[in-house]
């Protein structure tokens, strides 16, 4: 080796990782390429071998398996049922050209219609109050018709439905049953009796406002809630008759630390030009500077940004 070769070799920057895995995967790309010319020299079944056997494997990701989403609810069969059932209650058998004999028909064609007189009382209304579904597509729809004299008659109509409950069919004539028994309600949480006072007072005047339109409803409201008044106002007047609360705290002479939260339900009596009529709203109040503020309409309004 000449001299300044050899100077050149120990001045050079010892060999770093980087370059050493660099000069691996050379050698190797050279092995790779020394096999396969080997292969071809050796013949045929050689090369097929140095080509299926490479130096380096990659192995694909095995596919993922689609998920399977189901977003499609079946629909009630209950208001086929209450249709039907107003159309055969409404029907007979030898007034084919009747729309209501025409209807029934076409919602329950294998179905026999009654045979009455025109003087067979027709219901006033027809109302499903129970849905049971028996197998994936057989449903039977309890029904109570509600006739002008007062009466209330029950019927049970058989339905069947696709899988998709998208199509109905009657496979069946109506059958009179018994109507659901009567559930016992709950012991209420309303215990405590408010007397007149800052909750009464707060109450009664944004009742006022919401009902009657006399004042501004945004007033009698806690920061952040937003509900409108009754439009247009179906009363001219409101007044509390009784008042019981959840909390202790809604019967207490002063009004709390602010925060201090209390649900109420008011029974009220409401009046219009027709007569009087009794009312009840399930409120929550919050204190707020010394007074009581709405925050939530529980009895079916929608109060945004207050509790629910």
């Amino acid at each position: 080796m000449s001299p300044a070769k050899q100077a050149v070799q120990e001045h050079a920057a010892p060999p770093t990782a980087a370059g050493a895995r660099l000069q691996q995967m050379r050698r190797r790309v050279r092995l790779g390429h020394l096999c396969v010319w080997g292969a071809v020299a050796a013949g045929p079944i050689a090369l097929a071998v140095a080509v299926a056997t490479p130096s380096t494997v990659v192995r694909a990701a095995p596919a993922t398996k689609p998920t399977t989403v189901s977003t499609g609810v079946p629909a009630s069969p209950a208001g086929y049922a209450t249709m039907f059932l107003q159309a055969w209650l409404r029907s007979h058998a030898d007034g084919a050209s009747t729309a209501q004999t025409r209807l029934a028909q076409s919602l329950a064609p294998d179905v026999e219609l009654p045979d009455t007189s025109d003087a067979q009382p027709q219901p006033a209304s027809v109302v499903a109050v129970r849905t049971a579904q028996q197998t994936d597509t057989a449903w039977s729809v309890t029904l109570a018709a509600q006739y002008d004299d007062g009466q209330l008659r029950y019927f049970a109509v058989p339905v069947t439905a696709d899988r998709a409950g998208s199509t109905f069919t009657v496979t069946g004539a109506p059958s009179v049953v018994s109507g659901p028994g009567r559930a016992q309600a709950p012991q209420s949480p309303y215990r405590v009796t408010v007397p007149d006072g800052e909750v009464t007072a707060a109450v009664g005047e944004f009742l006022i406002a919401y009902l009657t339109g006399a004042g501004e409803v945004s007033r009698y409201l806690a920061p952040g809630v937003t509900l409108a008044p009754v439009s247009p106002a179906p009363y001219t007047s409101v007044g509390a008759q009784q008042l019981s609360a959840v909390e202790d705290v809604a019967a207490a002479e002063k009004v709390p630390a602010d925060g201090t939260k209390v649900r109420v339900l008011a029974q009220v009596e409401a009046r219009d030009t027709r007569g009087r009529w009794p009312l009840g709203y399930e409120l929550t109040l919050t204190a707020r500077s010394g007074r009581w503020e709405v925050s939530s309409l529980e009895s079916g309004a929608s109060t945004a940004g207050g509790a629910r």
